[in-house]
């Protein structure tokens, strides 16, 4: 059992020698109804040395570094002081209560940790009662520290999210999806209730939005007329003919009269549709904006609201570069393929990369292939908006030029070009190679490799036919002289 135990708090940190080691290791029911009294858990830990952080910046510095269960200098510092290295024959073991914490010590001090129940039970005891256990700290000094390191530990990890602006996106693209739901609904919606009154407009305004706005502009069809219609025209895409449709067919109308009461309604619903309507456009243009300075090589590549639907699917832009391209080709088909694994039937080929238009150019036959290659660039492109310090749309709009290659390729049978010679070109359009010449002497972006020389392969077989024969001339000699003999 544990002999002594860790404790982090928000002060510092402190070690506590644990007293009756066999009965916590016997009594453990018992242990734990003893926890809460102060007087008996008293007894069971004893304070063996408390050291306090320094300052606010050096608390945070090792807040994150539990949490990330790194053994940093102070606390390494401060076990070798405390407990000494152990022996063979050293029963010391410490309670420690994160378990990757716990191996960091154990690799790198060689002190025997341990992480069980009994052990997490002792330590929630000494957080229960650590403003009596730790001596010369209150109660208030305890919950001031924790109150400010937990702001300052969550300020540190929103400062330095990598992904705090793929946030963004995964927000955007999801309110647009829902806005497509909602815009389609509520014209279905208008269509039908404005269609009681003027029936003969959706064959003449068949576009959504634009039917919302003429509705709205329209109101009662009795007021419609030829004054109205340059108003009415520039609704329609300055299309006299179509306004000129609209107020004929007003006046020979089958609708029934609706009431004030009512039109009052259908003019408040048609304006809030063509707000909604107004407020998409803005959003996708947000998108758009967005896209090209998170990622535009990937946007170049496949468009914006694809790319966005591929960086929410995967969670943030960090993940999707980490995905394999065999990941990326079948992203957002995730039930087809357990379905098709469990039924032993074919795979899918593609996810949500079927919208793009590279998979619908392509032939019934290629599709596979194209989805199987565009995966390939979409895994590039997100690895070099990740991780390169100014991502440039020139790299994705090389990657797209290579997926135009390839489906002439299937064509025509034209060979494509080779991918280091694409980016190549890229780099070489950028001058990424002559800035950091001039800067310092540093190794270019990509390394040019000499191809190895060919082997002659005549040559192999020349040198192949000369050891058989001599292998051939040895055989007929050894038995020459058997015969002989």
């Amino acid at each position: 059992m544990a002999t002594h135990a860790l404790f982090e708090s928000s002060s510092g940190y402190a070690i506590f020698e644990i007293k009756l080691q066999e009965n916590v290791g016997s009594m453990t029911k018992a242990v734990q109804n003893s926890i809460d009294d102060l007087a008996k858990f008293g007894k069971m830990v004893t304070l063996l040395s408390f050291s306090p952080f320094k300052s606010a910046a050096h608390a945070l510095e090792n807040a994150n570094d539990i949490s990330e269960g790194i053994l940093n200098d102070y606390l390494k510092s401060l076990l070798e002081l405390n407990l000494s290295k152990p022996a063979k024959k050293s029963s010391v073991k410490l309670a420690v209560w994160d378990p990757v914490l716990a191996s960091s010590i154990k690799s790198a001090l060689s002190i025997d940790c341990d992480t069980s129940d009994v052990s997490k039970d002792i330590i929630r005891g000494i957080r229960q009662h650590a403003p009596k256990l730790l001596k010369g700290l209150q109660g208030d000094d305890l919950m001031k520290a924790q109150l400010g390191l937990g702001h300052s530990y969550s300020r540190a990890k929103l400062k330095f999210n990598v992904n705090r602006i793929d946030n963004m996106i995964i927000q955007a693209i999801a309110l647009l999806d829902q806005l497509d739901k909602d815009v389609n609904l509520f014209s279905m919606r208008i269509r039908e209730w404005y269609g009681y009154h003027f029936p003969e407009l959706v064959k003449i305004v068949p576009d959504n939005y634009q039917y919302a706005q003429v509705a709205q502009f329209l109101g009662a069809k009795e007021s419609l007329t030829e004054e109205k219609l340059p108003d009415l025209a520039a609704l329609l895409d300055d299309d006299m003919t179509r306004a000129q449709n609209v107020l004929d067919a007003a006046k020979g109308s089958m609708g029934s009269t609706l009431a004030e009461i009512d039109m009052l309604n259908i003019n408040a619903f048609a304006a809030r549709v063509v707000s909604i309507a107004d407020y998409r456009k803005s959003l996708m243009s947000y998108l758009a904006e967005k896209m090209n300075v998170v990622a535009p090589s990937l946007t170049a590549l496949l468009g914006e609201r694809i790319g966005a639907r591929l960086i929410s699917h995967a969670g943030s832009l960090t993940n999707l570069s980490k995905y394999p391209a065999s990941t990326v080709q079948i992203l957002g088909a995730e039930k087809a393929l357990f379905r098709a694994l469990k039924t032993k039937g074919n795979t899918p080929k593609y996810g949500l990369i079927y919208h793009s238009t590279f998979i619908g150019r392509a032939g019934p036959k290629f599709k596979g292939r194209i989805s199987r290659f565009l995966a390939n660039k979409c895994s590039i492109a997100s690895r070099i908006d990740c991780y390169s310090d100014k991502p440039s749309p020139l790299f994705g709009e090389a990657l797209r030029q290579q997926v135009e290659e390839r489906l002439n390729f299937f064509e025509t049978g034209a060979p494509p070009s080779k991918n280091a010679d694409a980016i190549r070109k890229v780099l070489e359009k950028m001058d990424l190679n002559d800035d950091e010449d001039e800067d310092m002497d540093a190794e270019p972006a990509l390394p040019l490799i000499e191809p190895s020389p060919k082997k002659d392969k005549k040559k192999r077989k020349h040198r192949g036919d000369d050891d058989a024969m001599d292998e051939k001339k040895d055989k007929k000699e050894k038995k020459e002289k058997k015969s002989k003999e």
